[in-house]
Formats: C-alpha cells, sequence, structure tokens
C-alpha cells in the first residue's frame, strides 16, 4: 500500500506568492500607465507642432520696405497684387531695351530692404529686377503658407509680364525662395531658374533634423520641389556650399539628379549657407540669367560640364 502525503504550503510561503503575484500586477499597471503617458504625451507634441509649424518655418519681421530706401538702393517700390487679395511689397527696376527681367525671391528670415547686397549684385548683370516680400513680411499683407507663397510668386511674375511685356522673365530663388521658385515654372512661363542653396522638400529637412515625428502626415508646408523640378521643361542652375549648416548640399544633389536637362550645378567648396554665390557661383549665374533671358529659345544653364565643384570661401 502506498500512501501519498500532499504538504500545504504554509502561511508564509502562500504570503510570498500573493506578494509576487500582486508585485507583477503593480508592474504591469505601471508600465501601461507609462506607455499610455507616452503616448499622451506624444500626442500632445504632435499637436503642439500642428498648432505652430508654421511658426517654426516662417521669421516674419524684418525690415520694411519704404519708398526711400528702393530709390537709394536704385529701385522704385512698387504694390504687387495677388490673386487672393494681398498686397506685396516690391522693388522694381525695369529693364533696358531688349533685355529681359530677373524675378527675385528671398529666404527667410529678412525683407527686401535686407537683400541690398544681393540686388546690387544682380543689378551688375544689366537686366530688370523684381523682389518682392512674401506675404506677411515686411510690410506684404496676409500671412505665409506654401499655397500663399506659390500665389505670391505668380503674382509677381503677371506683374512683370504686363509691366514688361516684352521681356522673357527667369527666376531666381534662395533658401526658402527655391521652394516657390520651382513651382512657378510649373505654373508660368519662365526662361529658366536660377536656385542658391535649394532644399529636395522642407519634409525632408525636418526629418532629417526635426524630433521623430509624421511629419508627412502633420506637415502643412512640404514644398515638394524634388517632385516638380522632373517636369520642368527649363534651364536649371544650381548653387550650393558644401559646408551649408542649414540645408545639407545633399538636398540639392537629389534635386540635381530630379531635374530635367539642360541642368547645370555648382557646388562650392567650404561656402555655407547662400554662400556659393560669393564661391565662384556669381559669373556664371549672372551670364546664365542674361543667356535664357536674351534668347528667342530656352538656353542651356552654362556651357561646359553639366556640375562643377568650385573652391571658395564664405561670404564676409
Amino acid at each position: 500500500m502506498k500512501l501519498a502525503f500532499a504538504i500545504r504550503p504554509g502561511p508564509g510561503a502562500v504570503s510570498a506568492q500573493r506578494h509576487t503575484r500582486s508585485l507583477a500586477a503593480r508592474c504591469r499597471f505601471v508600465a501601461l500607465a507609462a506607455l499610455l503617458l507616452g503616448g499622451f504625451l506624444y500626442l500632445c507634441l504632435c499637436l503642439f507642432f500642428v498648432m505652430h509649424q508654421r511658426q517654426f518655418q516662417y521669421t516674419l519681421g524684418g525690415t520694411r520696405s519704404t519708398p526711400e530706401a528702393a530709390t537709394a538702393a536704385g529701385f522704385t517700390e512698387v504694390k504687387v497684387p495677388t490673386e487672393d487679395g494681398e498686397r506685396l511689397d516690391g522693388w522694381w527696376l525695369p529693364p533696358p531695351v531688349g533685355r529681359g527681367v530677373v524675378l527675385f525671391l528671398h529666404g527667410t528670415p529678412g525683407t527686401v530692404p535686407n537683400q541690398v547686397w544681393r540686388l546690387s549684385q544682380l543689378q551688375q548683370g544689366g537686366l530688370g529686377i523684381l523682389a518682392i516680400d512674401w506675404r506677411g513680411y515686411g510690410g506684404s499683407t496676409g500671412r505665409p503658407s506654401e499655397k500663399g507663397l506659390r500665389a505670391d510668386a505668380r503674382a509677381a511674375f503677371d506683374f512683370i509680364r504686363e509691366t514688361a511685356p516684352a521681356s522673357r522673365i527667369a527666376v531666381f530663388g534662395e533658401s526658402l525662395g527655391t521652394g516657390p521658385a520651382v513651382a512657378l515654372a510649373r505654373e508660368r512661363p519662365v526662361a529658366g531658374i536660377l536656385l542658391n542653396a535649394p532644399y529636395a522638400s522642407v519634409r525632408r529637412l525636418y526629418e532629417m533634423r526635426g524630433p521623430p515625428l509624421p511629419y508627412r502626415w502633420l506637415l502643412a508646408d512640404q514644398f515638394d520641389s524634388e517632385a516638380l523640378i522632373g517636369k520642368v521643361d527649363v534651364p536649371v542652375m544650381i548653387l550650393h556650399g558644401t559646408a551649408d549648416p542649414n540645408v545639407p548640399i545633399g538636398e540639392a544633389r537629389r534635386l540635381y539628379a530630379a531635374a530635367r536637362w539642360p541642368k547645370f550645378m555648382i557646388e562650392s567648396e567650404g561656402a555655407g549657407h547662400l554662400d556659393a554665390w560669393e564661391g565662384g557661383g556669381e559669373a556664371p549665374a549672372l551670364h546664365a540669367l542674361a543667356a535664357w533671358t536674351a534668347a528667342k529659345e530656352p538656353a542651356p544653364a552654362s556651357p561646359g560640364e553639366p556640375r562643377t565643384p568650385l573652391r571658395g570661401g564664405p561670404r564676409r
């Protein structure tokens, strides 16, 4: 005969088991609470970005335009109306007889009066010039957005076409202004586009440098120039510094790869943001602007090799 004995755990063992189960339950609760809190904080961060994204993207202010400041720089101050009822400050220099016009679209921060040094360099090309302040910048009315900036660029082009109907129009965009410049080339018959320190898309810049958020769904103004430039059938010239801390040169290379021929890219070795102009880009850029606006048919961006690294230092 076999005898079976059942050993019941003592009070201490039962208490230990209960304590272990209770501790495990508390750990699961804490983990779940932390997960829910983390998710809630992440959603709050997303909401905060959505509500304030345009404050991050557009730096308003700058020096307001005045007729006196425009005259001192050799320009006439004009007011450019947009299709949605805004009025933009602009500086206008009529073209000499038989010459073309450059539409200059600046970056952010700053306004047209802050670009006197660049406008003076463009004047050396002997072309007409229209430079505008984006909506919300300086004395221009409205609030900036991608849709609004594209409307501003169209309004500026239409102002030139109405004021100087015999002149061909090239567009020169810098930094933020490169996105509207590329879009304008899809919407109006520009003679060529010059891009200084361009991005492939603003969304890519956020994805590279911002906190890990789903910018594809959150960012309202993505300025996807890479998606547009392949549909542009006019000459393209790109200037970019290899040491640009704001827009990595890889962005410009992506844009160049997506563009159609004729296209030309100047990489200025060691140059920072917007400094490729002084790093060797000024002479070929002015040559391209003159060629584009003088030719009856679109001319190549520049003769020679399509992509040329140049050595140059940053602007002083």
